[in-house]
């Protein structure tokens, strides 16, 4: 169990965070590998993250929304990366950052609810797994203690399950008066360390709205945040970050370039704060499904099928965008629509954690995705 400077250092974090999003859960683990989950609520567009800029149907289907990408920088002879992910465009650069398109979960349908249910659980279809498999991971990463805090109101579905995880932010947390304020701050101010984290939780508090909140330095005090709980070698092993924000319906040029620059800032303070510990460091970036391909009649996208997903962090073998590219022309859509999901988010999530982990990959997709057991993990996503 975390021992009571951990708990209150945890519920300061959480007394704040939880008035916020994004939000952040936790879990420790027996290894010096630390790995971050940041799920992007709402169905992020991979067409606008990571641009197929080479595919000759882009600039025609895609409008608007390939204007800004002209002079993105580009990845390789197909891609380019969204110009507002300046801090992930570099750890590309540096070999540290790899993404993988034309990828999605097993769900099929466009219900923002069903689709994270099985992002979440790593079911086959919404609500036929109980848990979580970011609480599954737990039983298979070397545990000297079963136990995870949440710093959120709620503990997010993938890290529910028979492992214990608690949340330490209470549902009337996010209305404490000022008052309640105060007299914490007045508890705290007797112990250096803890009145300092609490000292910069409040200072964080005034910063946080949402993602894209403040410019992007909303997102990167969750991310420094984030990074203080996970740096301690007695700290949290592996993390959960919840954005939200991504359900972009119209004008999603403006609305998307915001959301980007957020969680590049996010990805910016991660790394930051990790320092060295950076290099063992391997954080996961995954919608529930993706967007039409088409924009539609108030310069925004629609619920679609495929997405892309990130890996980052020095444990990565980064520096490639990995595709089975199925193509942008009217016969290669999927439904008639949709980008065409070539590529089992289930098994690039099983390889990445086997990998990152130094686990064996097949029991580790059957512990993790027990309805895709069958599916082969992605292989070769982590530096040897």
């Amino acid at each position: 169990m975390f021992d009571r400077r951990s708990l209150l250092i945890g519920g300061g974090a959480a007394a704040v965070a939880a008035a916020f999003a994004p939000r952040m859960a936790f879990a420790k683990a027996a290894t010096d590998r630390r790995f971050v989950f940041i799920i992007q609520r709402g169905a992020a567009d991979g067409l606008s993250m990571v641009a197929p800029v080479g595919d000759p149907a882009f600039s025609g289907v895609r409008g608007v929304l390939g204007e800004d990408l002209a002079g993105a920088r580009k990845l390789d002879a197909m891609f380019a990366l969204h110009p507002a992910l300046v801090q992930t465009g570099a750890l590309y650069g540096k070999g540290q950052a790899l993404f993988a398109h034309a990828i999605a979960s097993p769900y099929r349908d466009r219900s923002h609810f069903d689709g994270q249910n099985v992002l979440e659980t790593g079911g086959v279809r919404a609500y036929q797994q109980k848990d979580g498999w970011l609480n599954r991971l737990l039983g298979v990463v070397p545990t000297e203690e079963r136990s995870a805090i949440a710093v959120a109101a709620t503990v997010p579905m993938a890290l529910r399950g028979s492992r214990e995880v608690a949340s330490y932010a209470p549902s009337a947390l996010p209305d404490a008066s000022e008052d309640l304020l105060r007299r914490v701050t007045m508890l705290y101010e007797g112990d250096k360390q803890l009145h300092a984290l609490w000292d910069e939780a409040l200072q964080t508090r005034t910063l946080t709205g949402d993602l894209a909140g403040d410019n992007g330095r909303n997102a990167a005090a969750t991310g420094a945040l984030a990074a203080k709980l996970l740096l301690p070698a007695n700290g949290a092993r592996i993390a959960m970050i919840e954005t939200g924000g991504w359900d972009t319906h119209s004008a999603q040029k403006g609305r998307l370039q915001a959301q980007l620059k957020g969680l590049d800032a996010m990805i910016a303070a991660l790394q930051a704060g990790l320092g060295p510990v950076w290099d063992r460091t391997m954080v996961l970036v995954a919608t529930e499904f993706g967007r039409t391909v088409a924009v539609n009649g108030t310069n925004g996208t629609d619920h679609g099928t495929a997405s892309a997903a990130m890996l980052l962090g020095g444990a990565v073998k980064g520096g490639r965008v990995i595709a089975d590219w199925p193509g942008l022309a009217p016969a290669a859509l999927y439904e008639g629509r949709d980008l065409k999901p070539t590529m089992g988010l289930d098994a690039f999530i099983g390889g990445a954690v086997a990998g990152h982990f130094a686990l064996d990959p097949a029991p580790t997709m059957a512990a993790l995705f027990p309805a895709s057991a069958k599916a082969r993990a992605t292989e070769g996503l982590v530096r040897a």
